[in-house]
This record gives C-alpha cells, structure tokens and sequence, in this order.
C-alpha cells in the first residue's frame, strides 16, 4: 500500500511561488527541474494555480498573482489554519489573509513581527510535498532574520520549534518529527543519517535560521536539491535565469539563482564528507 507523506503541525511543508507570466515561470522550472503540472484551481477558480510534480508526485506550487512576485513562499502545516493563526497574532505576528487553494488545502498568508512572510498549510486533498531531498525536489527552507534571538523566540511561541546551534548555521528543529518520519515514509533515515555524520537531532531538522546579510531582504529562503550544481547553474543561464552566487563547503555544491521573473532560490548538490 502506498503511503503518503504527511506533515504534523509545526512542520515546513510547502514552497509555491506567484508569477505574472504563470506559463513562463511553468516552462521555466520544467527545464530546469524535470517538472509537469496538474490544475489544483478549475476554470471558476479566482487564481490559476497548478500543482508541480515529478514522477507522480507533488514537489511545489506555481501561481499567477496580479503583482510583482516576491519570490518563494515557505508555508508550515497546520491541523486547523484558524487556531495557529490565532497563535500567531497573539505571539506579534500578522495574518494578512485567509484563503482556500481549490480543494487543495486551507492557507494564511502570515507576517512575522518583523515583517517576514510566511504561510500555513491546512492540508485537505494535499498533504503537502510528496517528494524531498530528491533532484528537483525541495530540499529546506531557511529564514534569514535580522534579529536572529526574536525570530527564534516568535517562531518557538507559535510552532514549538528549538533551535540548535551546529557550528555551521543553526538548525531549526520540530521535536517528534524524526520520529514521525521514522515510523512512515522514511524508516531507516536515522541509519542514513549516522552514516554521513550529521549532527545529533537533525532527523527532526525542519529548516535553518541565518543572519541575513546587511544587503539582504529578510525572507524564508527556498533551497531545491539538484544531482548536479554546476549542470544545472548552466541550465538557469540557458533558459534566461542568472546566477548569483556558488559556494562548495563540506556538506554541499550550491548555488543562489533567480529565474527571469525575479524570484530567487538556491540549488544544492549534495556531497558529504568522507566518514
């Protein structure tokens, strides 16, 4: 029997991102990442959204929105959107809006009290991504955070997240969720991880929080898995993307991209250390 992947509450489970040309930013990430789509909003439906998918499964969301885009959005699951919205304007955040996506799932378009957008996910038909940590799949998403201690105090209010420093960035963990992986789609993740030596408690990483550069726009940055950095770095350039940045550290081959219509991720090859 097939089994889902599922998310418990506090769990980062979607990425999506709104484009003008919503048929530009399909073709776009098609040939950059191996994507097809499925309708997720029929013709009636007040926002054309599509459903990205590889091999059968469901790895990302691509919307139109009216306005310019404003990148990736990183959404977090929710049993019951209007409870943890509730949670987090009582922690100083801000919910901008509640909405439907087709039958899908419950959202709200959130704020965090320094003005970092954020979503949460109520699933109903979608679970969220199917596929991760594969080539062309979500891989994380990182919040890059003036005030790194307020963002850490906001976020652990709302969604009970702990925040570990590793020595090269902080993890963000949602307790339980190793285990919930472990008991579903991924029995054997904490053998596979003691074989690359991660560190302690990353069966539970959720995302990582990083000071943002005095240049950056603070934002939930969104990271995408690639079977080869340098192969898909000349891909973007190929298909009208450019290529901001590539670094290589002892974990990873990656590189920061924006595709032509403005929204920035990463792509990360992944190479471990020798164990």
């Amino acid at each position: 029997m097939e089994m889902f992947r599922t998310y418990p509450e506090g769990v980062t489970s979607w990425v999506d991102v709104e484009h003008a040309d919503l048929e530009a930013a399909r073709e776009f990430y098609s040939r950059l990442f191996g994507w097809n789509y499925i309708e997720a909003v029929g013709a009636d439906g007040a926002v054309p959204y599509v459903i990205a998918q590889l091999g059968g499964q469901a790895v990302a969301g691509l919307g139109r929105s009216d306005e310019r885009s404003t990148g990736w959005s990183t959404y977090v699951a929710a049993d019951d959107v209007d409870r943890v919205a509730a949670r987090v304007e009582a922690a100083g955040g801000r919910v901008v809006l509640l909405s439907e996506v087709g039958d899908a799932a419950r959202i709200a378009w959130c704020e965090d009290p320094s003005g970092v957008p954020f979503r949460l996910w109520e699933a109903t038909r979608q679970p969220g991504a199917q596929l991760a940590n594969s080539p062309g799949a979500w891989n994380f998403s990182d919040l890059h955070a003036a005030d790194t201690a307020a963002a850490a105090a906001f976020y652990g209010e709302v969604f009970g997240w702990e925040f570990d420093d590793v020595g090269f960035g902080a993890m963000i963990r949602r307790p339980g969720y190793g285990n919930h992986l472990a008991a579903t789609v991924d029995p054997g993740i904490r053998e596979r991880q003691a074989e690359v030596q991660a560190p302690p408690g990353f069966a539970d990483a959720i995302g990582w929080l990083a000071p943002a550069a005095p240049d950056e726009r603070t934002h939930w940055h969104v990271t995408f898995t690639v079977a080869d950095r340098d192969a898909s770095v000349a891909t973007v350039e190929r298909i009208g993307g450019t290529v901001l940045d590539t670094e290589d550290t002892e974990w990873t081959r990656h590189a920061r991209v924006r595709d032509p219509q403005g929204a920035t991720f990463t792509v990360s090859q992944f190479t471990p250390q020798a164990g």
